[in-house]
């Protein structure tokens, strides 16, 4: 299983591999992990290019390592190399490619172009829009088309596998994450005038940041004693406090690092989950935060409303919508007994996210795959 991101469990994609990969492993099979600094040194090479780097250092490895592996998953887009490779050189016996795609470029373009045009997106200039079709774009356009099979997270990005890249049915898995068992906390549900709010993420545009702001300049005039947190955001406190300025700074509280072993603790000590994202795949943080109990506040795009029932377990809101962001979280404030309800749910929905369930479903495709391509004994 490989990706071009760091290595670190606090996460991400990374996390996902891991937990996948933990229990493929009690399930007998043996796991080869490379990440980013498996086959580059980010700072010695091109900033700009570190991604394709380490994408054809990665099909190299798999090449000279081939007999070593039965089956190859990589994340998008660094599989596009090997995926070339091995249609090129079918009689070289390279090990079947299946790709694990989290969100749609082509959401990307469609929300972020609407957000540049709004003054609502840092890194979508001209310039910036040409690179992205030009060079992102293309790699993973053609790690989809390259692959022998795939999985997602997300019921848009399987279908959309499907009806535009005329992927086979029976070759596209939709696997959702699942949640680790330390999540599921006891919580006390009571009223309180100083109801704590969290975000839990990188810090980027598309997060819906701007929306968040122009919400709590509002909320903070009608409820003084409102606090909003922002957990792993992996920029310095500094920029986030001026994000939102000096009238929400007795507000806001940034926790800039936290370990993926103290995540529970964080969860266990807000009340309401607010992740007002534009484009996603499944962020874990949100089932994560659903099996601690929490009532959450999303938006109805991307993999969000895959596990979110409006009103049943969560609060969907439209994306790109800072009314909609106040009035949930007013609701919320304003009744504990909704509160309780939502976050009962969460918890009981995330019952059925386990690890254990996705590892089983991905070797199901693993096999299926190998079957497909006539390498079953392997």
């Amino acid at each position: 299983m490989a990706s071009g991101v760091p290595k670190r469990r606090e996460g991400g994609v990374a996390g996902v591999i891991y937990n996948l990969g933990r229990e493929l492993e009690r399930l007998g099979h043996h796991l080869t992990y490379i990440f980013q600094e498996d086959l580059i040194e980010p700072v010695r090479v091109s900033q700009r290019f570190k991604d394709l780097i380490f994408s054809l250092r990665l099909s190299r490895f798999i090449a000279e390592n081939r007999k070593k592996f039965s089956i190859v998953n990589l994340h998008a887009p660094t599989g596009f190399p090997y995926g070339m490779r091995r249609r090129l050189w079918r009689s070289a016996n390279y090990p079947p490619y299946v790709m694990t795609l989290h969100g749609l470029e082509e959401r990307r373009v469609h929300v972020m172009s609407r957000e540049v045009k709004k003054g609502r997106a840092w890194n979508y200039s001209l310039e910036n829009r040409l690179w992205h079709r030009f060079y992102h774009q293309p790699q993973f356009r053609w790690s989809i088309r390259t692959a022998d099979g795939a999985h997602t997270c997300a019921r848009d990005v399987w279908a959309t596998l499907q009806l535009k890249y005329n992927l086979d049915s029976d070759r596209v898995a939709y696997i959702p994450h699942g949640v680790e068992a330390r999540f599921f906390i006891e919580r006390d549900f009571h009223p309180s005038e100083r109801v704590r709010l969290l975000y839990a993420g990188s810090w980027l545009d598309q997060r819906g940041i701007f929306y968040i702001r122009d919400a709590l300049r509002n909320l903070a005039v009608r409820l003084p004693g409102l606090t909003m947190s922002f957990a792993g955001c992996g920029v310095p406190p500094e920029e986030i406090q001026r994000f939102f300025g000096t009238e929400l700074s007795g507000h806001v509280i940034v926790h800039p690092v936290v370990a993926a072993d103290h995540m529970q603790k964080l969860y266990a000590d807000h009340d309401v989950f607010l992740f007002p994202s534009l484009m996603e795949g499944l962020p874990s943080v949100l089932l994560e935060a659903m099996a601690t109990g929490m009532s959450v506040i999303t938006t109805e795009t991307c993999g969000m409303p895959d596990v979110v029932e409006n009103e049943h377990n969560g609060l969907l809101i439209p994306p790109a919508n800072a009314r909609a962001i106040e009035e949930g979280i007013l609701r919320l404030v304003g009744s504990v007994e909704l509160r309780k309800k939502l976050g009962v749910a969460a918890r009981e929905t995330m019952k059925r996210y386990t690890w254990e369930r996705a590892a089983k479903q991905l070797e199901a495709l693993y096999r299926h795959v190998l079957e497909l391509e006539g390498q079953a004994e392997r």
